[in-house]
């Protein structure tokens, strides 16, 4: 397969192009974006998908589990869901990449019956033959449509690839109808991002106590419900953002407080403050 950003990308990073991020075709639960930087990318933040990664060229640095990370062109990036990390250039020159987020209920999915935890690796940088040709198969053909069969294979090769590095991911013994029950909280959560959840509507939703909920969501979703239902407003609001709304209208329409309150969740999340998040989106 040819590599997924040409010679052309390579070159416009060598010339230290101005800063950008261009987002691409994607699929429910995956979303797909090309970005380039000159120095600094993101500031310290954590979101609740897998972030999976090809760097293109230059040198991708970024702190990770209480190191740094180094990828290079060819490598892929595997940043685990609710992991706290931060991005810029490691080197003279600037970076590109194409990265790919991914809901980890379709890992999970894809994994099938024997996954029993998320796969977590503990080094994010790989040059794992498998695991390149399956992130390059996510990364390909950006700007053209995801077709469903193309998709489903794509994270079939991925989720082997994950459970491969990760043999600890099989599965462990598990109460009946956990598995249903973190799925009925996840769409709860999904459907009213802008009301205020409590832990009993939870409960009587799930038929589990919330301290039993909270550490078998984590397991199979890498995030806790009140984390999640944060990232489903903060996705609702990059669509208002990237559609011209005022950031004030914004945060009110979501479920946030006021404007600071999104501006501090939306930093946290994606390293940038959503004002720069549109302009590095308009330059693209």
């Amino acid at each position: 397969m040819p590599h997924p950003a040409g010679p052309r990308l390579e070159r416009s990073c060598a010339a230290a192009a101005p800063d950008v991020i261009r987002t691409g075709a994607g699929a429910p639960g995956v979303e797909r974006i090309a970005a380039r930087f000159s120095g600094h990318a993101y500031d310290p933040h954590r979101h609740d998908t897998y972030a999976i990664g090809l760097t293109l060229a230059g040198v991708q640095s970024f702190d990770y589990r209480g190191s740094r990370a180094d990828g290079l062109s060819g490598c892929a990036l595997v940043i685990h869901p609710d992991e706290r990390h931060d991005g810029r250039a490691g080197a003279q020159g600037g970076f590109a990449y194409r990265m790919a987020y991914v809901e980890p209920r379709l890992v999970a999915e894809a994994a099938g019956a024997r996954l029993g935890a998320l796969p977590f690796l503990r080094d994010p940088v790989s040059r794992d033959p498998r695991l390149v040709a399956a992130v390059r198969a996510l990364l390909c053909d950006l700007e053209g449509p995801l077709e469903p069969l193309a998709m489903d294979a794509a994270l079939a090769e991925l989720a082997e690839a994950l459970v491969a590095l990760d043999p600890g991911a099989v599965r462990r013994p598990e109460r009946p109808g956990i598995a249903a029950a973190v799925e009925r909280a996840r769409r709860h959560l999904a459907a009213d991002t802008g009301d205020i959840v409590r832990s009993e509507d939870l409960e009587a939703l799930t038929g589990l106590d919330r301290f039993t909920l909270a550490r078998h969501f984590r397991r199979r979703l890498g995030t806790s419900p009140y984390r999640y239902l944060v990232m489903r407003r903060l996705d609702a609001a990059r669509i208002m953002i990237r559609a011209g709304a005022a950031l004030a209208d914004t945060a009110f329409a979501v479920g946030f407080a006021d404007q600071s309150h999104l501006t501090r969740q939306f930093k946290r999340a994606f390293g940038v403050t959503p004002e720069r998040w549109r302009r590095l989106g308009i330059a693209a």
